[in-house]
């Protein structure tokens, strides 16, 4: 009797130790595995992280393109403008200033080559034609002050195509961007894109021809 009683004991030790031994390891390994997927939940958030700082850093350095792009438009147009003015009046027109605003423009412009989408750089494309155009004009226009066709042809295509071709730009920009959201606009930047490109390439032409402003 007292032998079974013993091997009894000795069965529910061991029991007892099994259960015991059997608890501490699927303690350990249940913690190693909730220590693994903490660590992956870490690591996930780190990469989102990580992932979400990039976009930021890439949108930032856009509007940055986007801004300097907008600014150097509007300043090169601005600068032919008022030596169009300045030359009507017989004053002395520096050409540097113009020269800077053309130099400062091409420079952004070529950046944004490699940035733009292909609908902002289409558009950022014409005007870059518009604006050279443009140029051209200033340099022809006549040596002495006075009424002139040229220089009333030169004033409205500052003041009409191009501040158009400026303004599309930016919009097409802030589009770009999300800033602004027209559920028209695309089909309003296509009109405006072709009214400008028409613009560009009569201009042109009357250039290359030696035609005065106005003259058919």
């Amino acid at each position: 009797m007292t032998g079974r009683v013993g091997d009894l004991v000795d069965v529910t030790t061991l029991a007892v130790a099994l259960i015991s031994v059997g608890g501490t390891l699927g303690g350990t390994l249940g913690g190693a595995v909730l220590g693994r997927r903490a660590n992956r939940e870490q690591n996930e958030r780190a990469d989102r992280q990580r992932a979400e700082e990039r976009q930021d850093r890439v949108q930032e350095a856009r509007r940055d393109l986007y801004a300097s792009l907008n600014t150097t438009a509007r300043a090169y147009r601005v600068a032919a403008r008022d030596a169009v003015r300045a030359a009507e009046r017989g004053e002395t027109v520096d050409p540097a200033v113009l020269d800077a605003a053309k130099e400062a423009w091409a420079e952004q412009y070529s950046q944004a080559q490699m940035a733009l989408a292909k609908d902002v750089l289409e558009v950022a494309s014409t005007l870059n034609r518009a604006l050279g155009v443009g140029y051209s004009v200033v340099k022809q226009l006549p040596s002495g002050p006075g009424p002139s066709e040229a220089y009333d042809a030169a004033k409205a295509w500052f003041s009409d195509p191009l501040s158009d071709g400026v303004y599309l730009l930016r919009v097409t920009l802030r589009h770009d961007l999300g800033v602004e959201v027209d559920p028209d606009f695309e089909r309003t930047r296509v009109q405006m894109l072709a009214t400008l490109e028409r613009a560009w390439r009569d201009r042109e032409h009357r250039l290359a021809a030696g035609q005065a402003p106005g003259q058919p």
